[in-house]
């Protein structure tokens, strides 16, 4: 898929825009475009040309489609965001038109002249996400597989293969927390071998010194009875001696 230059550009602007939004907007935490000082910065950071001055109203009109992008994002069927592209595109009065503005070449510009910066990005960026649908290839925008992190992003690896927003971060330290949790678990099974071998070691021992000491019993019942039958074999021929001699007495 070829990918121009204004193209990347609107990519770029629509991911930061969807990761401006806080993890709750409903307590305004780490909102990305807090205010109208915020939304210039923006603006300035990605170029962004004919917004004239920018406004209360401006932000909130932003802040609308973002929400509506992030709603493109978290789409798992092209039909759904073709729908809400076909949406974005139309109400932001779309009109394609080449220029070359501030010296830079030809390329196309989507949205209406005199359009707000909120119509603006809906129509430049709106057109950039449909190009990906278009082509089939619209599984390519994504959200963050990381347990606590959600942020956007537009996989354009050749295998479609990226996981992460950013593999120095999210993608090294969900790779680090996978190694230690291999090494605890290897631990834990090495700790239960040598239990389980003290438990065995400990009953062998046992049952061990309960035959040695029934060996020993019978060895020494056996030493016992052994003088008693050799005793009783060395009187035999006294005793019957004497009874021949008292025999002969009685005669």
């Amino acid at each position: 898929m070829l990918i121009t230059h204004d193209t990347r550009c609107a990519l770029d602007a629509v991911v930061d825009l969807v990761n401006s939004a806080p993890d709750d907007e409903s307590d305004g935490s780490a909102e990305g475009l807090g205010d109208v000082e915020a939304l210039r910065e923006f603006v300035r950071s990605h170029a962004i040309s004919d917004v004239g001055v920018l406004t209360e109203r401006d932000l909130a009109g932003v802040r609308h489609i973002r929400r509506r992008f992030a709603e493109v994002f978290a789409a798992t069927e092209p039909h759904v965001a073709a729908a809400l592209l076909n949406e974005l595109v139309a109400a932001a009065g779309t009109t394609p038109r080449l220029t070359d503005h501030d010296g830079y070449d030809w390329h196309v510009h989507y949205f209406a002249p005199g359009a707000s910066v909120a119509d603006h990005l809906a129509a430049d960026c709106g057109m950039a996400l449909a190009f990906f649908v278009v082509a089939g290839e619209q599984e390519r925008l994504r959200r963050c597989e990381a347990p606590d992190c959600r942020r956007a992003f537009i996989d354009l690896s050749r295998n479609r293969s990226r996981r992460y927003c950013d593999s120095r971060t999210c993608g090294n330290r969900l790779h680090v927390a996978a190694y230690r949790a291999r090494r605890r678990e290897a631990a834990e099974l090495e700790q239960e071998g040598v239990q389980d071998g003290a438990r065995d070691a400990a009953h062998d021992g046992v049952r061990g010194r309960t035959q040695d000491a029934a060996h020993d019993g019978a060895r020494d019942a056996a030493q016992g009875a052994a003088p008693d039958a050799a005793g009783t074999a060395a009187r035999g021929p006294e005793a019957l001696e004497q009874g021949l001699e008292q025999e002969k007495v009685v005669q």
